[in-house]
């Protein structure tokens, strides 16, 4: 998606989904549902797109909410997109525990958060509000059912697509957005 969208006017963002929020129990990275899922379809995906992942070996895995609420914290404070790439690096490449209140602030260190503000938003759960509001416009309005799930313009796509995809999609919305003039025709400020 980063290659298809780079020198054009897109703007991403990242809205929050929880697979299994709490309470519901989440899995264990030693469990074979995970083991067999990453060996036969995240790890050869990745090795074709030329990603470095790994399964992490937090066990059982974290629960996300309190990173989720941190990203409304980075919204806000105009850093979202670098704290959601931080993250996911965290977790996907490093194994630490987003999860960990304590690896959550150090993190929102390292995309330049203040650490005192942040951690104070996650102990008194200022975001948990706008957190759940997300999700319940995932969830329900927006009918995302999976992960990862991009919606551009009009357009809901389920699942991992080509860069190629992605640039057909977004000159599709762009299209759809603009009028249709006569050959010849030009437009001028608030007028045609």
């Amino acid at each position: 998606m980063e290659a298809a969208i780079k020198g054009k006017d897109v703007e991403v963002e990242w809205m929050p989904y929880e697979l299994r929020p709490f309470p519901t129990e989440t899995l264990k990275p030693e469990g074979s549902y995970l083991q067999s899922t990453w060996r036969q379809s995240v790890y050869p995906m990745a090795e074709r797109m030329g990603v470095n992942i790994v399964l992490p070996e937090v066990s059982p895995q974290p629960y996300t909410h309190l990173a989720f609420e941190g990203y409304q914290y980075a919204k806000e404070n105009g850093k979202g997109n670098e704290y959601n790439k931080r993250i996911l690096k965290a977790f996907f490449q490093e194994e630490q525990d987003i999860g960990d209140i304590n690896i959550l602030t150090k993190l929102a260190g390292e995309v330049n958060l203040n650490t005192d503000e942040y951690r104070s938003a996650l102990e008194t759960r200022k975001y948990r509000e706008t957190h759940q509001k997300a999700l319940q416009h995932a969830y329900k309005e927006a009918d995302i059912s999976a992960v990862p799930t991009f919606i551009i313009g009009d357009t809901k796509i389920a699942g991992i697509r080509s860069k190629e995809s992605f640039e057909d999609i977004i000159a599709e919305e762009i299209n759809k957005k603009q009028p249709d003039f006569p050959e010849g025709m030009a437009c001028g400020i608030n007028r045609c």
